[in-house]
């Protein structure tokens, strides 16, 4: 550079940008330790100020903590951003990606911002496929229809005050409000934070009349409209592979009878 163009940058105030990327479905811990890891935010102020009920509504949120509303994307910061920066950053990139296009379909199925995020927190929870999330919204949302319990496994992992890689049948006896084999209806607050297609599949689920979906151990799933139709689905993807001696997820309750099954992420 010429010393006329290093004067210019200094004149202007350039700084070098570093990229610190959010991936969608992790949580507020995750993305604090990310962050911290990445030189970008002390993980304790992360933490604190994420949790601070003071802060949270400084933002415009009506929530106990920021869990869901850290839009999960790539940024640039310079270095020494403070962290209280960083938190802002992602929830005005929420704010932004939630068009006036969503707000009015929030309105049209009458949910709320928060129950939104806390439903697409789940799906994107539940699968990492991009097209299967309006199906898995659907079975969601008619589960909810007919006051039928969601049991979602990713509910309990989060709301378990330690988690050793498999949910035990004793964890879905836990009195967790996040423990939706136990509760009807969403759990009080989002999971995790969603990518703006779980988001979209939250407000825009598929005409399924599906109920149950069971892990095809393939990255997929399998859904059904009935339990005599998800059992077959379950005896198919599931149980056959496991007596083979297959390397199969481990076992959960089936959503809707309360008998033995095997799902992806349980035991």
């Amino acid at each position: 550079m010429t010393p006329a163009e290093i004067l210019a940058m200094l004149t202007n105030g350039h700084v070098v940008l570093h990229p610190l990327t959010i991936p969608e479905g992790l949580t507020i811990v995750q993305i604090a330790e990310l962050a911290s890891q990445e030189g970008f935010a002390d993980r304790a102020e992360f933490l604190r100020l994420a949790k601070d009920r003071t802060f949270v509504t400084s933002l415009g949120i009506k929530a106990e903590t920021l869990e869901g509303y850290l839009y999960p994307d790539t940024y640039k910061f310079p270095r020494g951003v403070k962290t209280r920066e960083v938190l802002v950053a992602m929830v005005e990139q929420l704010r932004e990606m939630v068009g006036p296009d969503l707000l009015a379909r929030m309105q049209e199925r009458k949910m709320t911002m928060h129950e939104v995020l806390t439903l697409a927190s789940v799906i994107e929870k539940e699968t990492g496929s991009g097209s299967e999330r309006p199906e898995i919204s659907a079975v969601f949302h008619n589960r909810l229809k007919k006051h039928i319990p969601l049991q979602s496994d990713p509910t309990v992992i989060y709301g378990l005050p330690a988690f050793d890689g498999n949910i035990h049948k004793k964890d879905l006896s836990n009195p967790s409000p996040y423990n939706t084999y136990r509760v009807k209806g969403l759990p009080p607050g989002p999971i995790a934070n969603p990518g703006i297609q779980a988001i979209r599949a939250a407000l825009y689920p598929s005409d399924s009349h599906s109920l149950y979906f069971v892990s095809r151990n393939d990255g997929t799933h399998q859904f059904s409209a009935t339990l005599i139709e998800h059992n077959k689905a379950v005896e198919k993807y599931q149980k056959r592979p496991f007596r083979r001696g297959a390397r199969s997820s481990q076992t959960s309750i089936v959503p809707g009878d309360g008998s033995v099954s095997h799902k992806e992420g349980v035991s």
